[in-house]
């Protein structure tokens, strides 16, 4: 029998998008932010399509999950679950993941992850705001655009290079809660201009998630042609993935997500 919806051939479990802010989540980058907390967006997305794997969009994540609890969300705290996802994660590994990427699954619509290394040693959010309105989630479709460039290469570590400085932490912490904000307020440029900021903070503080003896392609390159005509743009993940735009029209190679607002 063909399968009839695409869920029954990339199962029901959602996908997550993070947007700026990213890193803030790891306590090597928090417990460093003079001005805490830092911030960050992840975002739930409806599973109309599968995603790539090795691009930023949670997907080793969302197997874990599916591994623990099947082709649904469990209807727990939502922190609660969380903290088991990232417990089955990172067993008996000597660098974790951040939590943000649990957080992005569980909880649906557009989400602000406040991290304070002071709580819970930074590994989890001190908060959470979540807006599950569906007209900024409407908002949000129409103007991020996902680009396809390259999966993280093989051999690739993002963490060679570490320049833990507390101004540009401060700096990357800022970008979630600006665009955070510029969401809320359907400010196109806003978006944008948190999207550049936050590419910035990552190539001065984890110069590897740009530039790589295993990167191949010219990943800033790319990223700032869009950025010059486009509001803004950023990588979904370290080592390329796919290029998010911000963009009131369409952008050629790009499609739209549709955001999970409900449970």
């Amino acid at each position: 029998m063909r399968p009839q919806k695409i869920t029954d051939v990339i199962g029901r479990l959602p996908y997550r998008i993070a947007l700026a802010g990213g890193w803030i989540d790891q306590p090597f980058i928090s417990k460093h932010n003079p001005s805490p907390p830092g911030s960050m967006v992840v975002v739930a997305l409806n599973p109309t399509m599968r995603f790539m794997n090795r691009c930023g969009m949670g997907t080793s994540t969302r197997e874990i999950a599916g591994q623990i609890w099947g082709s649904e969300i469990p209807d727990r705290a939502p922190d609660e679950l969380i903290r088991e996802l990232y417990a089955a994660e990172n067993e008996g590994l000597e660098e974790p993941s951040g939590s943000q990427d649990m957080a992005g699954l569980v909880y649906p619509g557009i989400n602000r992850l406040d991290y304070d290394f002071d709580y819970a040693g930074g590994c989890f959010p001190v908060h959470v705001d979540s807006n599950n309105d569906p007209a900024a989630a409407q908002w949000l479709e129409h103007r991020l655009h996902l680009v396809p460039i390259a999966p993280r290469p093989p051999g690739y570590n993002p963490l060679g290079e570490r320049n833990l400085d507390p101004e540009w932490i401060n700096r990357l912490g800022q970008t979630g809660a600006d665009c955070y904000r510029a969401i809320l307020n359907r400010d196109a440029r806003s978006l944008g201009m948190s999207f550049n900021e936050c590419m910035q903070c990552w190539e001065a503080i984890l110069p590897h998630t740009v530039q790589h003896s295993t990167i191949l392609i010219d990943l800033k390159g790319i990223c700032a042609y869009y950025q010059s005509r486009y509001e803004g743009a950023m990588y979904s993940g370290c080592g390329g993935g796919y290029l998010l735009v911000v963009s009131e029209g369409q952008v050629p190679g790009g499609f739209n997500i549709s955001v999970r607002t409900v449970v």
